[in-house]
């Protein structure tokens, strides 16, 4: 059994200038899961910095809007849009709403810092 309130997780600023909340993580919480998840947020008029992961990441948006940019393609994201980055795809989103973007990342294999590469 895992359990932990949003309130609890620290936020920290990730390498890719995204605001983040780890929220189950196996190296940090003591569970055996092969992914990580994420709270992260995004606040008015700024953008993550381009970066790849070595994994995949699907991207669950909570709330605003904003602007997804993966490898070539970029494509408009809203409240309740989900969407799939393949492993090794470069991409970087941008806020282009009036609150903050607000969304949730599942990375697996789970995320670690020495698997991204931030450009």
């Amino acid at each position: 059994m895992f359990h932990k309130k949003l309130k609890d997780a620290a936020e920290f600023v990730a390498g890719d200038h995204t605001r983040l909340k780890e929220i189950m993580h196996p190296l940090h919480d003591q569970i055996a899961i092969g992914y990580s998840l994420a709270h992260a947020r995004v606040e008015v008029g700024n953008a993550s910095l381009p970066h790849r992961l070595k994994g995949s990441e699907t991207y669950y948006i909570l709330e605003g809007n904003g602007e997804m940019f993966i490898e070539k393609e970029s494509f408009e994201v809203n409240k309740d849009d989900v969407f799939l980055v393949p492993a090794n795809a470069s991409q970087y989103i941008k806020n282009i709403g009036n609150t903050d973007l607000v969304f949730l990342c599942i990375v697996e294999p789970y995320w670690q810092e020495t698997e991204e590469e931030v450009f």
